[in-house]
């Protein structure tokens, strides 16, 4: 493996930044990072998801969608929606009536979630992924006006990258012999 090539660098060296300073990349920087998602394995070219773009007071729709499902403690979910300058949240669109099925439409969106995730990072901002019991309830839908066949991933909150995280931590390093097995050929079929 190339340990210089920029996606290499960007899987090895991203990390989740729980806090971000107040900038975010502007809507051409952010258009010109989901153009190039356009190279994620897609059955049939589907591409059966979407990000909505939440800046500034429309952050409050997501944090009153969150309180209305948790049954209030207003003042907290409007406080987790405002963490970032920047919130993306990424939908699944999927093609119901389509050879490809949902769970890899699914798997493809996810696909765009963590790209778009390196990309960013790779950009130079700091990013985190939430998810979380109330992302797929009613009032949360609502508020990000998704359509009848349509579903939330998550949101990734994007920031500035604060100077106490400009040098992270090392991660724990990976066995790969522990997540990488290998099938064994089997006997052939048939009479023995």
């Amino acid at each position: 493996m190339n340990e210089s090539a920029p996606a290499a660098a960007a899987v090895r060296d991203r990390r989740s930044h729980s806090k971000v300073t107040d900038t975010a990349p502007s809507r051409a920087e952010l258009r010109d990072l989901i153009a190039a998602l356009a190279s994620i394995a897609d059955h049939s070219g589907l591409r059966p998801w979407r990000i909505i773009e939440m800046r500034g007071d429309a952050r409050l729709r997501l944090g009153e969608g969150l309180a209305a499902a948790a049954g209030g403690k207003r003042e907290k979910y409007l406080a987790k929606a405002t963490r970032a300058p920047l919130v993306l949240a990424l939908v699944v669109s999927p093609r119901l009536k389509h050879k490809v099925p949902v769970w890899e439409q699914e798997a493809v969106a996810s696909g765009v979630a963590h790209t778009l995730g390196l990309l960013l990072h790779e950009a130079g901002w700091g990013t985190f992924w939430r998810t979380g019991s109330l992302t797929r309830t009613p009032e949360v839908h609502a508020a990000h006006e998704l359509s009848p066949d349509e579903y939330l991933l998550g949101w990734l909150y994007v920031g500035g990258v604060p100077e106490r995280d400009r040098k992270p931590k090392p991660r724990k390093p990976l066995d790969p012999d522990r997540y990488l097995t290998e099938l064994e050929p089997s006997a052939p079929a048939g009479p023995q």
